[in-house]
């Protein structure tokens, strides 16, 4: 029990320390100028959206963009990384473990919202009550559009 404390407790702290990165990196896709064009203003934000913290991996699945958008904006990126393991896995070995078919879309939807362990190892996934159903599916497709095998 000491250690799901203490490890919540780390991710707290993480959260509280990447929250201002988060509000910079927001300002960052907003602050394109009035006076562009919109297919400028459509491109900019292309370019944002396609990158996660600082890794710049570009999105395999045009439908998959709106799941990109949700877990920059969520706290996901506290605990997972694109393709290197922090606390939760890499999410390249979360697409690598999982084929694309519905039932794994639902299922891993489904601990998203409610939470998991055991999976990954003995560290538990947070649940995220607030994320919708339909939210959550997007952004598992954004992870399992990451397949590198």
């Amino acid at each position: 029990m000491k250690k799901i404390a203490i490890i919540f407790g780390i991710c707290s702290i993480i959260m509280a320390c990447t929250s201002g990165e988060k509000s910079s990196n927001a300002n960052d896709t907003t602050a394109v100028g009035e006076n562009q064009s919109a297919a400028a203003q459509q491109s900019s934000v292309d370019t944002n959206v396609n990158k996660i913290g600082t890794d710049a991996t570009k999105v395999a699945s045009p439908g998959s963009a709106k799941g990109e958008q949700l877990i920059t904006k969520s706290d996901c990126l506290t605990c997972h990384k694109v393709d290197a393991k922090i606390i939760g896995p890499a999410y390249v070995d979360v697409a690598n473990k999982y084929s694309a078919t519905d039932s794994n879309i639902d299922m891993l939807a489904g601990k998203v919202i409610k939470g998991g362990a055991g999976v990954w190892g003995d560290i538990p996934m947070a649940p995220h009550p607030t994320i919708s159903i339909d939210d959550a599916k997007e952004m598992v497709k954004y992870i399992l559009a990451l397949k590198t095998k």
